[in-house]
C-alpha cells in the first residue's frame, strides 16, 4: 500500500534534543553540568537548556514534569525507560572520574561487550540511565553486522 502524503519534511530541521521530565530540575542540572561536561544556555525554575562548550550541536533540556505546558496525563515524572549514550576517547579514564571518584552509582559495571563497545552504566538523579562507551572492535561474529562508521572501529 502506498502512501501518497509525501514523506520527506518540507523545511529544515534547526535542532534536535532530548527533554527530560524529572522531579528535580536543579539536581538534574547540576548532574549534567557536574559531571557530564554540559553548561547552562537558559534557566527557569521548571526548564532548563543545556549543551557541551567543546561540541555545541550536543544539546540537553530539563523540565519539570509537573509544568502546565506539559499535556495533562503525561505528567508523570521520568523514571527509567530511557539510556543516553555518551560516546567518549577513553572510557576507562570517565569510569575512574565517574564512578571511582565522583562515587556515581554504577548499575552496570565496566566491560567490553561482544558487539563492540567498552562501556558502563550511571543513574543520574531523574533516573535516566547514563551509558559511557568507547567504541571498540567488534568480535566476528557482530563486525558483519555494522554499516558506515563504527564497521571498522
Amino acid at each position: 500500500m502506498t502512501n501518497d502524503i509525501a514523506t520527506t519534511p518540507t523545511t529544515k530541521l534547526g535542532g534536535f534534543y532530548p527533554v527530560l521530565a524529572t522531579q528535580d530540575v536543579a539536581a538534574s542540572r547540576d548532574f549534567y553540568t557536574r559531571h557530564l561536561g554540559f553548561e547552562v544556555t537558559f534557566e527557569a525554575d521548571w526548564y532548563v537548556s543545556l549543551r557541551r562548550p567543546d561540541a555545541p550541536q550536543y544539546e540537553l533540556a530539563l523540565l519539570d514534569h509537573a509544568h502546565p505546558t506539559v499535556p495533562e496525563g503525561h505528567r508523570a515524572a521520568l523514571r527509567g525507560g530511557l539510556l543516553l549514550n555518551f560516546e567518549v576517547d577513553d572510557v576507562d579514564a570517565e569510569h575512574q572520574r565517574l564512578v571511582t571518584e565522583a562515587g556515581l552509582p554504577e548499575v552496570l559495571p565496566l566491560r567490553t561487550e561482544d558487539f563492540g563497545q567498552r562501556h558502563f552504566i550511571v543513574t543520574a538523579p531523574d533516573g535516566v540511565l547514563i551509558d559511557v562507551i568507547t567504541v571498540v572492535p567488534p568480535s566476528e561474529e557482530y563486525a558483519a553486522q555494522y554499516s558506515g562508521r563504527h564497521a571498522d572501529a
